[in-house]
């Protein structure tokens, strides 16, 4: 069992247009759902994403599981736009996107377990995102 099953994807798109996009071959719709998560993990970086992705069932993120199923989707229908409205899942595509981009900044924090030190590839302890500024420049004149 992987954390997004094919039949699960029937949420986003019908399963008749699964099977005609697809022309039967589960494998193109699994290879969207595995691209699906691979895009999804590499905005994830600074939580466990082994631990995120091997839940399962109940214990999956609800909003997380949304847009992966909308980022496979959209990988999915680029093959053929057979009964689907293409600019609906691009819609859906960009905002899923989105939202893991202000995941990856910080700007939104879902509950999603930390890395923890085993984890990381040095011995550093792992701490939160980084923010770098200064003070306005200041003119003296004299």
């Amino acid at each position: 069992m992987a954390y997004l099953e094919l039949e699960e994807l029937y949420t986003h798109i019908y399963e008749e247009n699964v099977l005609t996009i697809s022309r039967g071959d589960d494998a193109v719709p699994l290879s969207a759902i595995d691209a699906a998560m691979a895009e999804a993990r590499g905005y994830l970086d600074r939580f466990d994403v082994q631990k995120i992705f091997d839940a399962r069932g109940n214990e999956r993120n609800a909003l997380l599981l949304v847009f992966v199923k909308d980022i496979a989707a959209w990988h999915f229908v680029n093959l053929c736009n057979a009964g689907v409205d293409l600019d609906l899942r691009e819609k859906r595509y960009d905002r899923a996107v989105q939202w893991l981009k202000e995941v990856q900044r910080g700007n939104v924090n879902p509950y999603f377990p930390p890395k923890t030190q085993s984890d990381t590839a040095c011995c550093q302890p792992v701490i939160g995102p980084i923010v770098f500024g200064s003070n306005p420049k200041r003119d003296n004149h004299f």
